[in-house]
């Protein structure tokens, strides 16, 4: 399923690159659109002054539901290069997306991950988790793919395309190193995240840290109350204390929670605000992957009882004196 849909995005590119490209060896910038802002860090990281990066997907937006307005369409029918993620996350968008690359160069830069390392959905039988980015190791290799389709659409530019992806791949391997150390200063037994959607399987995954959402990897889920009741038993039999809220999620489940908890005579607090489908305010530390990605580990781990410093791997985190 993958392969097919990587095939088809691909000749789309193939078909426009055929017929002269767009925007190679021109004097102004590359025109380059992205779904979500995680990949256009990337991609602006990579291409430097070669392109002008826009994400149509700003700061507490949720891909699961976002649809394209006018503008976007606009703009991104004159994109000389298309990025999204796949895997069904732009579930609105993507009959669009796939349209459009029969015409231009759009390319799943998610899609090519080997289906061995992809977690499967239980939402939509026969699809898979597509929040990649919260496993720093998968998401280094969807930079790789970032760098490949700005390669593929301006080989002029292969040199300066590789060497920032190399400094940039670099700073995201000792992100995953900081990531890796401070949660694993968590007691073992305090090492469960609670949030509002299931958006942190893989991180879960890449760190030994079990995993609930009270909706499932789509927003568009509802949590139904025997679901939420099941949750609150688990909070008070395990003495789980903190549970965590989303910037793009509406934090009504997790207060449900922590007032049923109350109920039963257990306190929970929020352990704090966690990036999930969106980053950070544009301009931000915390709007970059890098930030957003050292934001969640560090506030999780202070959160159930490890040690992490309070400004984060960089000292740069919002709040740090």
């Amino acid at each position: 399923m993958i392969a097919k849909c990587s095939m088809l995005l691909l000749s789309g590119l193939a078909l426009v690159l055929s017929l002269g490209g767009v925007g190679v060896g021109a004097a102004e910038p590359l025109q380059v659109v992205t779904t979500m802002a995680q990949i256009a860090d990337a991609a602006r990281n990579i291409a430097g002054d070669r392109a002008k990066v826009t994400a149509l997907m700003g700061e507490g937006v949720d891909p699961h539901t976002y649809r394209q307005t006018r503008s976007d369409i606009a703009l991104l029918n004159r994109a000389d290069l298309v990025l999204w993620n796949g895997l069904y996350l732009e579930a609105q968008l993507e009959p669009f997306l796939l349209e459009l690359a029969e015409r231009r160069p759009v390319v799943a830069v998610a899609e090519g991950l080997p289906e061995q390392r992809l977690l499967s959905s239980e939402d939509y039988p026969g699809k898979f988790d597509p929040h990649v980015w919260m496993d720093v190791d998968l998401w280094m290799a969807v930079v790789a793919a970032v760098r490949d389709a700005l390669i593929e659409v301006d080989p002029a530019g292969e040199a300066i395309y590789r060497d920032n992806a190399d400094r940039y791949l670099a700073a995201l391997a000792e992100l995953r190193d900081y990531v890796s150390g401070v949660l694993a200063t968590v007691p073992e037994d305090q090492r469960v995240v609670i949030s509002a959607h299931d958006a942190f399987n893989y991180f879960g995954e890449a760190h030994g840290y079990e995993v609930v959402g009270i909706q499932g990897l789509s927003t568009e889920s509802e949590a139904g109350l025997a679901h939420i009741e099941s949750m609150v038993q688990m909070l008070v039999e395990r003495g789980i204390q903190a549970v965590f809220v989303e910037t793009s999620v509406a934090d009504r489940n997790v207060r449900a929670l922590i007032e049923g908890a109350a109920a039963q005579g257990h306190e929970v607090v929020i352990g704090g605000e966690l990036y999930s489908d969106a980053m950070g305010a544009p301009g931000s530390y915390e709007g970059t992957y890098i930030g957003m990605l050292d934001h969640n580990a560090t506030t999780i781990a202070r959160a159930l009882g490890g040690e992490a410093p309070a400004g984060g791997l960089h000292q740069r985190l919002a709040g740090n004196p």
